[in-house]
């Protein structure tokens, strides 16, 4: 089986032609068309651009990620994200769908996309040893979900306020650094010291597994306010190690909490390597039995061939959307 990954949630347009062999997934062509260039601009990804942005692109990425194949089943982006992107992947979906003769259309959840990015790559496992710990850390998503099989999520906890990928952009503008912000900080921090500033480190000890980075990006704002001089990399490394103490401890507890058999650490900002890093070894030394999941570098990012991965599991249950039906929703959560 073949299947078309489209995804377009946010401000990158990506296709992706994925299938399987000997249990593991083989990623044909990925393709994907950044914006980036164009909403660093403004210090952020503006709505209306990206809409139509993803109109120009769609087309011609996936014919590229196509190449001669038709594909057996579509799996697309159908939420969460921006109105005017998701409709864009949606539409097209449905275009071709109708066009091949109802080729089945699997609507696919962003976040769980991100869950399954952690199966793509020749390094990959073949397959999540149940039940699993995902953490997933990106510009609009900061949550921890329990896993018990494929298609069966439980909210563990979740930011309150910011989610941490939005907590970085907002650190680096203060600092004047351009958008996106959280590669740009995790880069200087390499030059600085780590316990140079006190920053908080917000419901690390709390009785639940929320989040919160409000109050973090505050502490930054008012911390360059009160010491002008400042060293920026001081500021970003010591910036990076709280919040990396915050979702490290919370995972792991969470983990012990609900003897997971695995950990998954997925979304853009599991590129940090710092992050990855740290986890890795808190959980080495505090569940030594327990599997670690990240994805590959160019799998962290928004991409169409995790939306294809994920779409292949509900492929095998029949799972499918008809194209007539099938709607965006920005809205959509994972878990209720």
């Amino acid at each position: 089986m073949y299947i078309l990954g489209i995804e377009t949630s946010c401000d990158d347009t990506a296709a992706a032609l994925v299938t399987q062999r000997g249990g593991r997934f083989v990623v044909e062509r990925s393709c994907v068309s950044s914006q980036i260039d164009i909403h660093k601009i403004y210090g952020g990804v503006v709505p209306e651009i990206a809409g139509r942005k993803h109109a120009d692109s769609i087309i011609p990425v996936i014919r590229e990620a196509l190449g001669n194949t038709r594909p057996d089943a579509i799996a697309v982006t159908a939420g969460p994200g921006l109105v005017t992107s998701l409709v864009v992947g949606v539409e097209a979906a449905r275009a071709l769908s109708y066009a091949w003769g109802g080729v089945p259309i699997v609507r696919t959840n962003h976040i769980e996309g991100h869950i399954y990015s952690t199966l793509l790559g020749e390094t990959a496992p073949t397959e999540i040893a149940f039940p699993a710990m995902a953490l997933i850390v990106s510009g609009g998503h900061t949550e921890l979900i329990l896993m018990r099989g494929h298609g069966d999520y439980t909210l563990i906890g979740r930011t309150r306020d910011d989610a941490v990928g939005e907590c970085f952009d907002k650190a680096a503008k203060v600092m004047g650094l351009e958008y996106p912000g959280g590669p740009k900080i995790s880069k200087l921090a390499l030059e600085g010291k780590r316990d140079a500033i006190a920053f908080p480190r917000p419901m690390k000890t709390s009785d639940d597994f929320d989040f919160s980075f409000a109050g973090l990006k505050t502490s930054v704002l008012y911390y360059l306010r009160d010491n002008p001089t400042a060293n920026h990399a001081d500021v970003c490394a010591s910036f990076e190690q709280a919040v990396t103490d915050v979702l490290v401890a919370k995972t792991v507890r969470a983990a012990q909490e609900y003897n997971t058999a695995s950990v998954i650490l997925s979304g853009g900002v599991s590129a940090n390597r710092y992050l990855r890093e740290g986890l890795r070894a808190a959980l080495v030394r505090e569940l030594p039995e327990c599997a670690v999941l990240i994805p590959e570098l160019q799998y962290t990012t928004d991409n169409a061939a995790m939306i294809a991965a994920a779409g292949w599991f509900h492929a095998q249950n029949k799972d499918y959307t008809q194209w007539s039906a099938i709607t965006a929703d920005p809205a959509w959560e994972l878990v209720n």
